[in-house]
This record gives C-alpha cells, sequence and structure tokens, in this order.
C-alpha cells in the first residue's frame, strides 16, 4: 500500500485478473495495480469528460494500464483488513462517504453538492476463473451492503444500503476454480475481510462527518 496524495495505491503483488466497475479500466483486466485519485466534489464539473481527465492524470503517473476509483473521501482514511480461512487469504481495502447514501429501489433527490463513495478493493490469493469473479463480486456487495445496513443510516424508505457512486474491483491469480460462494473458504475470508473493512471505515466516517 502507498499513500502519496492525491493517489493511494493498492500493489497487488503481481499481475492479476480483476473484475470492476471502475470508472477506469473497468470490467474484465490483467492489472498489477488498483488506484484510488482522490478528487474534489467542485473538481467534478458537468463539463468536465471524467474518463478522459482521469485517463490524462493517470498517463501523468505512468499508470493507464491500473483499474481506478475515484474518491471525494480523504484517501488517507483508507482502511486495511485481512482474513485467511484455511489455505485463502484475502486482503480488503475500503474508503467509505456516506454523503449520497441511498436505499436500494428508491433514489433520493439530490442537489449533487454532496457527494459519498465507498470504494473496496479485494485481492485473494486464491486463483480463481473468470466466472468464480463474478460470483466473489456478488459476495464483496453483499458484504459492504451488510456493513452499511449495521450503521443504520436513516433514509425516508428505510436503512441505506450503500451509496449511489459504490465501486468494486476484485482481484486474483487466474485459474480455473468455478466457485467463490458462501459455502467455500473463498467467500468466508473475503466476506469476513470485505465486512470488516467497511464497518470501520464507516464507523470513521460518521464519528468525523458528526463533527462537520
Amino acid at each position: 500500500m502507498r499513500l502519496l496524495p492525491p493517489w493511494l495505491t493498492f500493489d497487488l503483488g503481481q499481475p492479476m485478473r480483476v473484475l470492476s466497475f471502475a470508472p477506469h479500466n473497468g470490467g474484465y483486466r490483467t492489472a498489477r495495480r488498483i488506484l484510488w485519485r482522490k478528487v474534489r466534489n467542485a473538481d467534478l464539473t458537468p463539463e468536465l469528460d471524467v474518463p478522459d481527465w482521469l485517463r490524462g492524470e493517470l498517463r501523468r503517473i505512468g499508470a493507464e494500464d491500473a483499474v481506478c476509483f475515484l474518491t471525494s473521501r480523504k484517501i488517507a482514511a483508507h482502511v486495511v483488513r485481512q482474513a485467511t480461512v484455511d489455505d485463502v487469504r484475502a486482503t480488503a481495502i475500503v474508503t467509505a462517504g456516506l454523503g449520497n447514501a441511498e436505499r436500494i429501489g428508491t433514489r433520493q433527490p439530490r442537489t449533487w453538492k454532496e457527494w459519498g463513495t465507498i470504494n473496496v478493493a479485494l485481492r485473494l490469493s486464491q486463483p480463481l476463473s473468470d466466472i468464480a469473479l463474478v460470483e466473489a463480486i456478488t459476495l464483496v456487495a453483499e458484504a459492504r451492503t451488510l456493513a452499511v445496513l449495521d450503521a443504520r443510516i436513516d433514509l425516508p424508505g428505510g436503512h441505506a444500503t450503500g451509496t449511489g457512486t459504490d465501486c468494486i474491483a476484485v482481484a486474483a491469480p487466474p485459474g480455473t476454480r468455478p466457485f467463490a460462494g458462501k459455502h467455500t473458504a473463498v467467500g468466508h475470508a473475503l466476506g469476513r475481510a470485505v465486512h470488516d473493512a467497511t464497518a470501520a471505515a464507516i464507523h470513521d466516517w460518521l464519528r468525523e462527518s458528526a463533527a462537520w
């Protein structure tokens, strides 16, 4: 992990298969790094071509090949948690802000003056097939959502389940293992690491935001 504002870099240790819906290099990629780029809310104007701007920023640091998130959360507030189950090690890194919290199936009126994002990056030691990465990313979303529900953020329709701009990236060595469900060591380890990291990051944000 390397923190050099406005960048946070998660070095995966080797090229890995990464599945994400990140704003840069989303989808299936082979990558060595997952990055966060800190932005201010005021930076993301309606006129800005965000993907093009982000490509330029990554080009300047020689990281166009990386998967990259955007966050308005201070990147020094990132939380790292690890879990090992049997022979599987999961490492989760999370930044969390809930300024634009949402409940799934609803949509709150927005002024777009407040943004918040839960960005989750997960590295697994177990080689996985592309199919298993799909299952893994759904479990990451489930673990993140459980942590948000546990925080009991009240909205008009009930408790928040996330934000409108959450993002996930899951990395693992390429392999043939077809499953990563909750009955497997992979699902067990990733669920614990992601839930614990997300819960801690949300706790930090709630504590800080109470003074704003």
